[in-house]
């Protein structure tokens, strides 16, 4: 009993006495977990293997498309057909033979690659999906050589290097700023996190590994390196750490069955089209799969951390609570935090659907057959099993950390308050009477 006092004052990150049981409880479970990820990581680790590039992606000799720098530097709109386009030149394009048709025409200056310091020429015919390209932009080019080996230029896209790279460091800059150290540990956590999907998750679905398991080590992963170095290694982290996998395992189970049950595809999007197409032995709703697994943990990490930490502080302001009133107390908080996030969750992917929603408007298309078409489902269903799995890590994650900010030991601390708040009884109102 002494001992639960002890460290009371000295350590900031823990508000309160630590029963010695749920603490050695929650960290030999991290423990448990912990070690079967890594074992999980192995076993599911990729092999390195060969995959072909997809034929829409190989430039004409089979390899990977290059690309170069380049800026336009003259636009105009003039006769169009010159035998120049694409082709390396030092100084003019060669005029059109007639002057059949007009169209959009560009020269380039090429500023990287083996013909730097060279020009090129793009005709462009207006038209959707076509760029339209003013003098001074930036720009990449595809370079590739015909089959007699003469070089030939193509538009790629535009040249985002800088302003994207802009954006970045405001973004880095202003959570440093008002974040402070808590801030740049964040930051570090993303960045690990972009590198597990980069170096595990992605090259595992490549390699046929099963898309649940996968997914899951991939995210058990990410959540304890993210978690403790955002926030501390502390029994407030653990609780909403240990919250989190199992919301986590909970939401895996969840998208399983709802895809079962719906038959969903995912073939409704071009990527997984292209995906199946081209890469037959990677599974889509095996990546739908991972996708929702993937997509709940940033909402499911925010609502746990905000609970544990409710939880603690709750119970450190008035050592006399008993534990069902601080879990009741913190589950208010946790309703908040609910309905505020399902919105969060809804109109991020609603938000991704737009266009999609804008052609099924213009289409005349009955609005049950809209939102029960696979593009529209796959995003009904993420919301659902994200909205799920999101409610219920709020009373689980309050739980947990209740038992570890009201340890079980620790209950005769409260048995002394009760006499002071007792009413006068009636004898000793008539005797005052």
């Amino acid at each position: 009993m002494t001992d639960h006092h002890h460290h009371h004052h000295h350590d900031n990150s823990e508000p309160l006495a630590i029963g010695a049981t749920a603490a050695r409880v929650v960290i030999g479970l991290l423990t448990v977990i912990g070690i079967a990820v890594v074992l999980g990581a192995i076993a599911l680790w990729p092999s390195t293997q060969h995959v072909d590039i997809p034929l829409p992606m190989q430039s004409a000799g089979g390899g990977a498309v290059e690309t170069e720098a380049g800026t336009v530097v003259v636009q105009d709109v003039g006769a169009c057909g010159s035998s120049s386009i694409g082709k390396v030149f030092a100084d003019k394009p060669e005029p059109p033979r007639n002057n059949a048709y007009t169209c959009q025409r560009s020269l380039i200056t090429i500023d990287s690659g083996p013909h730097a310091g060279n020009k090129t020429l793009f005709e462009i015919a207006p038209g959707p999906g076509q760029p339209d390209l003013r003098a001074g932009d930036h720009i990449r080019l595809v370079r590739q050589t015909d089959p007699a080996g003469t070089p030939l230029y193509s538009f790629e896209d535009y040249s985002r290097g800088l302003p994207l790279t802009l954006i970045v460091v405001a973004f880095i800059v202003v959570v440093i700023a008002v974040a402070r150290w808590r801030g740049l540990r964040a930051l570090l956590g993303l960045v690990f996190a972009f590198a597990v999907l980069v170096v595990f998750l992605l090259p595992a679905l490549l390699d046929g590994k099963p898309a649940i398991p996968v997914a899951l080590v991939s995210g058990a992963v990410i959540l304890y390196v993210v978690l403790y170095l955002a926030h501390g290694v502390n029994l407030r982290t653990s609780s909403a750490l240990l919250g989190t996998l199992t919301s986590m395992l909970l939401a895996a189970v969840l998208s399983w069955l709802a895809i079962e049950v719906t038959h969903l595809t995912g073939l409704s999007e071009e990527q997984n089209t292209n995906v199946a197409t081209y890469i037959q032995h990677v599974s889509i709703t095996g990546l739908l799969l991972a996708g929702f697994i993937i997509g709940t943990l940033g909402v499911l990490n925010d609502v746990t951390i905000t609970q544990a930490s409710a939880a603690f502080e709750l119970a450190a302001v008035d050592e006399s609570t008993s534990r069902r009133e601080v879990f009741t107390a913190a589950m208010r908080v946790g309703r908040d935090h609910i309905a505020s996030t399902v919105y969060t969750l809804v109109l991020a992917y609603a938000g991704g659907a737009l266009p999609l929603l804008l052609l099924f408007s213009v289409a005349g298309r009955s609005i049950r057959d809209v939102l029960t078409g696979d593009a529209v489902a796959i995003e009904i269903t993420r919301s659902a099993v994200g909205g799920i799995a999101l409610a219920l890590s709020v009373p689980l994650t309050t739980a947990i950390a209740v038992m570890l900010a009201r340890p079980f030991g620790a209950k005769p601390v409260r048995k002394a308050p009760p006499p002071r708040r007792q009413p006068p009884s009636r004898h000793a109102r008539h005797a005052r009477n």
